[in-house]
């Protein structure tokens, strides 16, 4: 039996993985476990844009997580759209210099509503995003499908095998693990009709907005080098809603009904990995690429299980 332990984005992704391949597994989840950050990301799949500063190897690999998600929870398949203020125009400039697999547009033929806002922008085609609680659920939903336990202990027996998926909770047994704070807020702006994520490229707060449906949107993108959870700050309420503000002024009038604050595992090089520390698995350090790269580890480590499994056989 492999016990894996988390049910945030990695977790649940190992798990998948692993009963795909056909090994046995469950997931433990202590019943005093924190709920998992996962559910406060993004969603968004967009691994050119994270080529800013991320590595070749998150660009290249993460580009499966689309058809990965596709096959257990809906992914739209519009784009990603990257804007500067008119004044920040050299940063545009320097993010396409930095980055693949794009093109420039003028904004409004994509987004009708950005009409007279912004001269030019960056469209990465073949980008998506998906909503994170609902994948959770719904690999979730797979795995109990197929016969997965969920427990709070992990089940006794000889040859068992321990994959930890639990993030910042790890710490202990990875010494070179950090946390990193992001904070988000789920607003509710019916004025306004955004059909992809739109990342703004700004000197000061930089930010996402991701359309969650209904007139909903989340706005995130805050990374501040802290274990302190605790509530979301008002400086980071302020600065989010201001980036939020600069592409369109109607999210002025929105509504704010969710905040959430999360700490992203992290490792120095801000690569998710796998590592093998005394007899057992981590899947950790997914920083802010745990939708993007969970998908690939967790079938990396589905193969390495199973040829493990068959050299022990």
């Amino acid at each position: 039996m492999i016990s894996v332990l988390g049910a945030g984005v990695a977790g649940l992704c190992a798990a998948t993985s692993l009963a795909r391949a056909g090994l046995p597994v469950e997931v433990i989840l202590p019943t005093d476990a924190p709920p998992a950050v996962s559910a406060l990301a993004g969603g968004m799949l967009a691994p050119f844009c994270e080529g800013e500063d991320a590595p070749d190897l998150v660009v290249t690999r993460g580009a499966a997580a689309l058809d990965w998600w596709s096959r257990y929870t809906p992914v739209t398949r519009r784009g990603t759209l990257v804007l500067a203020p008119p004044r920040d125009s050299a940063e545009l400039d320097r993010f396409a210099r930095a980055t693949t697999a794009h093109r420039w547009v003028e904004p409004a033929h994509l987004e009708p509503d950005l009409a007279g806002r912004f001269v030019r922008g960056l469209f990465f085609a073949r980008e998506g995003h998906l909503d994170p609680g609902a994948a959770l659920a719904a690999l979730r939903q797979g795995l109990l499908s197929r016969g997965v336990h969920f427990r709070d202990r992990p089940s006794a027996g000889r040859g068992d095998k321990i994959v930890d998926c639990r993030g910042t909770a790890a710490a202990d047994l990875l010494p070179d693990l950090r946390s990193i704070r992001g904070e988000m807020l789920m607003i509710h702006a019916p004025d306004v009709t955004l059909t992809r994520p739109i990342r703004l490229i700004h000197p000061r707060f930089p930010c996402y907005v991701v359309p969650r449906g209904e007139g909903r949107y989340m706005i995130g993108a805050t990374m501040v080098e802290t274990a302190q959870a605790g509530p979301i700050t008002a400086r980071a309420v302020m600065e989010l809603l201001a980036a939020a503000y600069a592409i369109h002024p109607a999210f002025a009038e929105a509504r704010l009904i969710e905040t959430g604050v999360g700490l992203r595992p992290s490792f120095p090089d801000n690569i998710p990995a796998l590592r093998r520390v005394d007899g057992r698995v981590h899947m950790n350090g997914m920083h802010r690429h745990g939708f993007l790269m969970a998908p690939v580890l967790a079938d990396e480590l589905a193969q390495m299980l199973t040829k493990e499994t068959a050299d022990a056989d």
